[in-house]
Formats: structure tokens, sequence, C-alpha cells
């Protein structure tokens, strides 16, 4: 199998073309013409996650965030542009067009794995909007959200009523409590909120749950090498266990 193969089916149902203006999608290191028969998924491609796929014979990095946003004015021995040309491993970055696929990607799996059901992408914006089978409160969807996702913590705000329909966007997406409320959410469910974002979600009358960038993406990771796996049979996708945030709660 080569990585064209690979970038063609997940360019199927997450189009590289809706990647945000912003974005840098792609193989971004490497030749798609080249041959894999192991692969490393990671949210982010560390020096630590190229060690890895060096250890575990990977030929081919799959991450969320790219790699390169900004023009490289020079590449050290260290940096990890450097370590993957070194180590021949190329790396396939997929992450706007991923967020707002509706077939699959990181907000559809953030929703399946906390029982958010019936979504639908909001037109034009990163913002998924689904509901919940009942009416409950936003401590005890707090408490299904932290467990779904393997949460140490997360903040979340009370709210003024149960929540039973729920607008989720994945990583950084606290400046959009207007827009849901707006769509007739109860709670927004992200990965990062600003202070004065909660503010504005507590005047609005919608509840929050900031559950970590880290932890409501990476929910993507395992589903997406079973996804992958499926499909190519030859090839073995591998999750990475040493991407990690290295946040710690006290």
């Amino acid at each position: 199998m080569k990585i064209k193969e690979i970038i063609d089916y997940i360019d199927s149902f997450a189009p590289m073309d809706t990647a945000m203006e912003f974005d840098n999608v792609g193989l971004l290191v490497g030749n798609e013409n080249a041959e894999v028969t192991r692969v490393l998924a990671a949210l982010d491609i560390t020096v630590g996650v190229v060690d890895e796929a060096k250890e575990l014979g990977c030929e081919l990095i799959i991450s969320h965030h790219p790699i390169i946003f900004s023009p490289l004015k020079s590449v050290d021995s260290g940096d990890v542009v450097y370590k993957l040309i070194e180590n021949n491993i190329a790396a396939l970055c997929m992450h706007t067009n991923l967020d707002l696929s509706a077939e699959f990607g990181v907000n559809t799996c953030l929703a399946d794995a906390v029982g958010v059901k019936n979504y639908a992408f909001v037109e034009g914006e990163c913002l998924l909007i689904g509901e919940l089978d009942g009416e409950i409160s936003n401590a005890e969807f707090a408490k299904i959200v932290k467990n779904s996702l393997g949460c140490d913590g997360l903040r979340y705000t009370l709210g003024d009523k149960r929540v039973k329909k729920v607008a989720i966007c994945s990583g950084s997406g606290g400046d959009l409590a207007p827009l849901a409320k707006d769509c007739g959410a109860d709670v927004l469910l992200t990965g990062e909120i600003k202070h004065h974002d909660i503010l504005e979600a507590d005047r609005l009358g919608i509840a929050v749950i900031d559950a970590g960038h880290f932890k409501t993406e990476n929910i993507v990771i395992a589903p997406l090498c079973q996804r992958l796996s499926g499909k190519f049979g030859g090839i073995e996708f591998i999750p990475s266990v040493k991407c990690t945030d290295g946040i710690k709660y006290l």
C-alpha cells in the first residue's frame, strides 16, 4: 500500500478542501508514493511521538494538529520536522477537515462518546448540535463526560435548568456559546473556554462544560485507527501512547 491510498480514503469522508482557510492539512512531510506497512496515529506529532514511531517501525504518522502552520525559517536537529526527515517518517495531518466531517470526525466521535444523538452540524460552523436521551442536570452530564473521556478533572457550570439539547465543539470553542444558544442548546461542551465567555454563556442562560482541548480531540484517535484498519487490512494502525498534553490535576 502507498501513502496516497490512505490520503485518498481519508479525503473521501473528511475532504481536505473543506479545511478552514488558516489551516495546513495533507501530507506535510514525505512522499505520497512511499509504501507503508505500519502507521502511528496521534493528536500531535512531538519528538516523543516520532521516537515512538521509530521504535515501532512506522513509516507514517497521522496526526490531527499540523506540524507546520507558519513558514519555516530554520530547522534545528532537535525539531520535529528534522527528526521526521532524519528517520524517513512521513507526516499526514488532518485538522479542521476532520473537525468538520459529518460522516466521521473529531466532533462526531466526541458526540458518540458522551451519548449525544441525532446530531448535525450548524451550516458553515464547527459546531455540532444534538440531544441526550433525556433531561438531566449539567452536573450529571459533566460526570458522564468526565468518565467517557477519561478526564482527571474538568470545569463546568451548573446552569439554571436541566439539559437535553447539546452543542459540541471539540478543542477551542468557548466563543461559540452565543451561537449554541441561538440553536436552542442547553449546554456547550468544548475543550477550552475563556473567563469572559463563561460569563457570557451564563448571561445567555446556557451551561458549559470545559473538558480540556486534548481530551475532547484525542477521542478521535482510536476510532480513526479502527476505521482505517477496516479499510486497509494489510497495514497496522497504532494509537500513540506517548502523545499527551502533560496536564496534571491537584
